[in-house]
């Protein structure tokens, strides 16, 4: 075993896909990938030799060849995670400092159960069940649906119609067929054509089959679902990953909205019922006997004011404010106006 000034970060690479294959992790692709470009920039460099320094000229390299923020912060999540062996293996003394970028681009699209249909309806017979069940459960297409056999699920609902689908072909072909999703008895490799295609055809395009799994998720959040439970269902591990694929749309605030007032007025102290005793009949008549009086003050008011006027203004303002006709002055006489 090389010491750890030999460890070099093909080394590291090696160790880190081991540990995924070990343990079955099914981002293995994923990370193969973020390995391989990794391996343009860092094969035959000693690990302790992989400074910051370093790691920011990869990422300037990264950035150069368009790559985005995103795919760029799964590379280096993939740099950090290798020296974790290396360090437990005994192969690395010190690990970098690998700082990630900011993500902008991150998705938001999802499905109505409308646009839903209209996709189904576009896909040949082997590929509806697969968006079917991805529509409901949120499992990833590739790596999660693509790769279940029987044994692996129980039989319900779409899987029920799917289950004498398959069973109509091994019957034709006198054959078995183990895989859960297939086409004419075969895995599944490929469906981007045909995805395109539906998506076209239902007026949706630009859609991914990953925006499945939002709507899963945002499905759930609708219905209430208790964050620990949903988070077992679509297989997410943390609760950060989770929130991201958790949607809030304009529909799920009103409703939140309506939820919040209701929880409000069910809160809300009732108003308090007051007797009707001989005291409140008291006050109220009493209240009723001071709005008499006040309207008998104001009435001599204005008598005092009249009085006070000359003769000739008496009769200008009336008892209650309003102007009297002028004398001799008819409406009817507007009908012979000509304007000038």
């Amino acid at each position: 075993m090389p010491d750890a000034d030999q460890t070099r970060f093909d080394d590291l690479a090696t160790l880190l896909l081991d540990e995924y294959r070990a343990n079955g992790r099914k981002s293995l692709g994923r990370a193969a990938a973020a390995v391989d470009h990794l391996k343009e920039f860092f094969t035959g460099w000693r690990a302790q030799a992989l400074s910051s320094d370093r790691v920011l000229g990869y990422l300037r390299h990264r950035q150069q060849q368009r790559a985005a923020n995103a795919t760029i912060n799964r590379e280096l999540a993939a740099l950090r995670r290798m020296f974790r062996p290396g360090e437990r293996a005994g192969r690395i003394v010190r690990r970098p400092f690998i700082d990630l970028l900011q993500e902008h681009n991150a998705r938001t699209g999802f499905f109505e159960r409308a646009e839903c249909d209209a996709v189904l309806a576009q896909f040949p017979d082997d590929l509806q069940p697969v968006f079917t069940v991805a529509y409901l459960t949120g499992w990833r297409v590739k790596s999660e649906l693509l790769t279940r056999q029987w044994a692996h699920v129980d039989v319900r609902a779409v899987l029920e119609r799917q289950r004498a689908r398959t069973w109509a072909i091994e019957k034709a072909t006198r054959t078995i067929i183990p895989w859960l999703f297939h086409r004419s008895g075969r895995p599944i490799k490929s469906f981007r054509r045909a995805w395109l295609t539906a998506c076209t055809a239902a007026g949706l395009s630009g859609r991914i089959p990953h925006d499945f799994r939002r709507t899963a998720v945002r499905n759930l959040e609708r219905a209430g679902v208790p964050r620990s439970t949903a988070m077992k269902r679509v297989g997410h591990k943390t609760e950060s990953i989770y929130r991201r694929y958790a949607i809030v749309d304009e529909a799920m605030l009103k409703e939140g909205a309506a939820k919040l007032q209701t929880l409000h007025e069910t809160q809300a102290p009732a108003a308090p019922v007051i007797p009707l005793t001989k005291a409140t009949r008291t006050k109220r008549v009493s209240s009723s006997t001071v709005r008499v009086n006040r309207a008998r003050r104001e009435r001599r008011v204005r008598a005092a004011r009249a009085k006070s006027l000359p003769a000739g203004e008496k009769t200008m303002v009336g008892w209650d404010g309003i102007e009297p006709p002028t004398p001799g002055f008819s409406v009817l006489g507007l009908s012979s106006c000509k304007y000038a």
